[in-house]
């Protein structure tokens, strides 16, 4: 037999080359897509969370959404990955949502609408380039290849053509986001988003692939988490500090970090679906906002001032206590640790009240004493001032009384013992 290949041959040979070569780059996403599955191009290793905000209300004044409108949300990562997939939420919508067109990009520079040179994403869901969110629904995008950094800023765009009731928003996000007339998603310079905005709106989760994650940490609690008085695009969250700590110390698990913190959020009673700053109550929504994350490992629970201060109040702290432990057998069931965190000082702001503070370090004694949580974090010790323990110490304040400065989201951070984020060890309750 000759061992002469003929041309006719060779010219099939190459052909098939090619037509490899182009499947393996349509697949690992080159052009912005995944395979037409769905599928993620890099299995390798495991899905986390590295960003989140809780679903809040309904936006105020949006009746007919965000119709022929592309809403540019930038958004902070906790941790990287090689690929990324998105989480849209039209709870609080009252028709369906209609996406016709979502994009994923690395920001230019931080807090930019501009995106990074290569980095534009086109999502799909099921396959499909558009998506209709249900009313009250979610939807998640499949995953596409992009090496996603961690501490960097993501684009998430999204286009509606047509109305959709009220939009579900988060409304402190201490982060501009960006807003543009008409379907400018895959717009890469920016230019078109002249219209900033301090709210993120449909967006609640991003995910990404690692093969270094160990798992997710979940934040949830009221104003505190939410970082209300932080400074505004620093990331000087108490979660952006822990989740510093966890990328950067040794023997740290490899955790991103979620925040599902609600400015004016209680533990017992659930605020209005309009209501700006309240939301529903974290016994409402535990499971959706933190046991059924990707990738949780373990909760992080800071919450309980807003149902001393708030009418009706609730001034019983064995009744408090017990709303928490309902969250820590909630949490059990799905066999994960629960890190309660004691209630901080206010006094000075102009809710305080003697008895409401007896209140309060009734309930911080029953946490302390392990009556409450599998561990706790103290964040009253981490931020009241020694020589007069009602008050924040004058450098954790924000000037406020109540929340605390960006040095007091550090100390609040610094406090998190790193070593109860893993492990078996339990309060019997």
């Amino acid at each position: 037999m000759s061992s002469r290949v003929g041309p006719t041959l060779l010219a099939g040979l190459a052909a098939l080359v090619v037509l490899v070569s182009a499947a393996v780059w349509l697949g690992s996403g080159g052009d912005g897509t995944q395979d037409p599955a769905g599928r993620d191009p890099h299995p390798a290793g495991r899905w986390v969370g590295t960003w989140s905000a809780a679903a809040t209300a309904a936006e105020p004044g949006s009746l007919d959404g965000y119709a022929g409108m592309s809403i540019r949300n930038v958004v902070h990562t906790s941790i990287g990955g090689t690929s990324a997939r998105i989480q849209l939420s039209n709870l609080y919508g009252t028709r369906p949502l209609p996406v016709s067109h979502a994009t994923l990009a690395l920001a230019a520079a931080p807090g930019k609408a501009a995106a990074a040179a290569g980095t534009m994403r086109r999502l799909a869901f099921s396959g499909r380039p558009a998506v209709t969110v249900p009313a009250g629904g979610t939807v998640s995008s499949d995953p596409v290849t992009l090496d996603v950094p961690a501490a960097a800023d993501l684009l998430v765009t999204t286009y509606s053509p047509s109305p959709s009731g009220p939009a579900t928003y988060h409304p402190y996000a201490r982060q501009d986001s960006y807003l543009a007339r008409g379907d400018r998603a895959g717009d890469t310079t920016g230019a078109a988003y002249t219209e900033q905005t301090p709210y993120w709106r449909y967006l609640t989760g991003v995910d990404v692939r690692s093969s270094r994650a160990e798992g997710t940490v979940v934040a949830i609690g009221d104003s505190l988490t939410d970082g209300i008085t932080s400074t505004a695009g620093a990331n000087h969250r108490w979660t952006d500090f822990l989740a510093a700590r966890l990328r950067t110390e040794p023997g740290a698990p490899r955790y991103g970090v979620l925040n599902q913190g609600i400015s004016g959020n209680r533990l017992l009673i659930d605020g209005s679906r309009y209501s700006p700053n309240n939301g529903p109550g974290v016994l409402s929504r535990l499971e959706r906002d933190a046991l059924s994350r990707t990738g949780v490992k373990a909760v992080i629970v800071e919450i309980g001032l807003n149902d001393l201060f708030k009418s009706p109040r609730q001034l019983d702290p064995e009744k408090l206590a017990e709303g928490m432990r309902e969250i820590v057998r909630q949490a059990r069931e799905r066999g994960l640790r629960v890190i309660g965190s004691t209630l901080t000082p206010f006094g000075g702001h102009p809710a305080y009240q003697p008895e409401l503070d007896t209140v309060r370090t009734a309930l911080n004694a029953k946490i302390r004493a392990g009556q409450v949580y599998d561990q706790y974090v103290d964040f009253d010790e981490a931020l009241r001032d020694p020589g007069a323990p009602g008050r924040l110490r004058p450098v954790h304040d924000s000037g406020d009384h109540l929340h605390p400065s960006d040095a007091g989201y550090r100390a609040m951070a610094e406090a998190v013992d790193l070593r109860q984020l893993k492990g078996a060890v339990r309060a019997a309750l």
